[in-house]
């Protein structure tokens, strides 16, 4: 029986300003929308609406410093921080807020009993964002906030995060890298060719947490095989080896061949098979698995990509 798909959403979303030309902009997400409410998920999907992460949450990742200094950025009217890639408006500090909540809302209702597959889509995006810094167009890191929260929340304190956005989740790495309850698995282009430039297979982990961190980089020119391949042969034994109570996904779709913001040939197809991969790996942390929304940026193939991943994830 196909699962529901509990998608956490928020209309404030499209309120992230980025500018015009920012690939990082309110048509994704919208895009992303159309797309499950006329295809075939359309009669499973529950829409849930997240609340802010609470300021208590955000400090479990980021510096008290850096939050104001984000949150007066916004206020003050500037279209930047940190970087002229990380656009930001008005209303950017509030709807990272949302952002951040939605993998929060997510967890909460699995906790709660509630069956499906969760899935936050959101925006800004979050994985590069560091402790004190915006990068790569995230301000805040949403799957590193969603990861304490169940933390603390729930007492689910080994938490695996596999990160397949094209690009290495610099900011997740970094966060958990003396960790010894969080174990981070990203699969991307290799660094020589692609942001942030981290990613190496040599990083792995420090001091408790040597060996929790496991990078896989691809070539650029990779596709489905490489993908499947290495996953296949990684990600099994690490699951069996820490045996972890919760699974994060960070969910980037811009290795896509349409999408040019990656050297990456992944089909829509790859996504549906890491839907029904990952949903056979939370298996082992008896279902708690959160997916959150990280890039992908040529509308067409994000929103047929969310889609084929969703239907894999939901076993249809």
């Amino acid at each position: 029986m196909p699962l529901p798909c509990l998608l956490v959403d928020h209309p404030r979303y499209q309120e992230h300003d980025t500018g015009g030309q920012h690939p990082e902009n309110p048509s994704r997400v919208e895009a992303i929308r159309q797309r499950l409410s006329s295809g075939p998920l359309k009669d499973r999907l529950l829409a849930h609406e997240p609340a802010p992460a609470s300021r208590a949450q955000c400090l479990a990742v980021h510096d008290e410093s850096y939050l104001f200094r984000l949150e007066e950025s916004c206020l003050m009217g500037l279209t930047a921080i940190d970087h002229p890639d990380n656009q930001i408006g008005y209303d950017s500090f509030e709807v990272a807020l949302l952002a951040a909540g939605g993998g929060i809302a997510a967890i909460d209702l699995l906790e709660r009993g509630e069956t499906g597959v969760a899935f936050s889509l959101n925006r800004p995006p979050g994985h590069h964002a560091e402790s004190d810094r915006a990068l790569g167009f995230c301000l805040l890191n949403n799957v590193a906030i969603a990861a304490r929260h169940w933390q603390s929340a729930y007492g689910r304190r080994r938490i695996l995060i596999l990160d397949w956005d094209a690009h290495h989740g610099n900011g997740i790495q970094n966060i958990f890298l003396n960790d010894p309850e969080v174990f981070y698995i990203s699969l991307h282009e290799h660094p020589t060719f692609s942001f942030p430039g981290t990613g190496f297979a040599e990083e792995n982990g420090q001091g408790p947490a040597q060996g929790l961190t496991l990078n896989i980089p691809l070539p650029p020119g990779a596709g489905d095989r490489e993908a499947l391949e290495a996953l296949e042969c990684l990600v099994s034994p690490a699951l069996a080896a820490f045996k972890p109570q919760a699974l994060l996904v960070a969910a980037g779709f811009d290795g896509h061949a349409a999408d040019d913001m990656s050297g990456l040939l992944y089909s829509t197809g790859l996504y549906g098979r890491l839907g029904m991969m990952t949903k056979r790996w939370g298996q082992a942390c008896d279902g708690r698995v959160v997916s959150i929304l990280e890039g992908g940026y040529q509308l067409e193939s994000l929103s047929a990509s969310v889609e084929a991943y969703l239907l894999g994830l939901s076993d249809d």
